[in-house]
């Protein structure tokens, strides 16, 4: 099988790779780099356990094939968390108890990443909106939401101080 050179960068590195045409952007991330905080649930895009941020944008890695990714930015969970130090978002989640078994919780707090770089103030609405891609089963929605609304209070304090 003809393979495809892709260039991406993910989580602030540049990687060079040959992928199969059909090689999705979820495998080479868990299988070819070893970011296996990514999850995959249903493989079919209605689950959101593979959200991942793609030039600023939440994205189902499985529905993505890795060479559309070419020239791309991404985002993975494991990028969010800067040496020692949890993200403002996955602080919070902590905090606000918004984890339960935490399978859904990469992709949900990628996906709410992506929704606060992307609008300055969200509310209750759009946050429930924004997460509704994403199934937990376990949480209710109520502590992921909270979370979130206090994440992005908390980063827009720091941003201002």
């Amino acid at each position: 099988m003809t393979t495809v050179d892709i260039k991406i960068h993910v989580n602030g590195n540049w990687y060079e790779l040959a992928v199969n045409p059909g090689d999705r952007l979820i495998d080479v991330l868990r299988d070819r780099l070893d970011l296996t905080g990514t999850k995959e649930g249903c493989g079919e895009g209605e689950c959101g356990a593979c959200t991942v941020n793609l030039d600023g944008q939440a994205v189902l890695s499985c529905l993505i094939l890795a060479a559309q990714a070419d020239g791309g930015t991404i985002l993975t969970i494991e990028g969010l968390q800067k040496g020692p130090e949890l993200h403002p978002l996955q602080k919070v989640f902590v905090s606000e108890s918004a984890v339960q078994c935490g399978y859904c919780t990469p992709g949900m707090i990628m996906a709410a990443n992506a929704l606060i770089n992307n609008e300055s103030e969200p509310d209750e609405n759009s946050i429930r909106k924004n997460l509704s891609n994403n199934l937990c089963r376990c949480t209710g929605y109520d502590r992921p939401v909270k979370a979130v609304l206090k994440a992005a209070k908390d980063m827009k304090e720091n941003l201002n101080a």
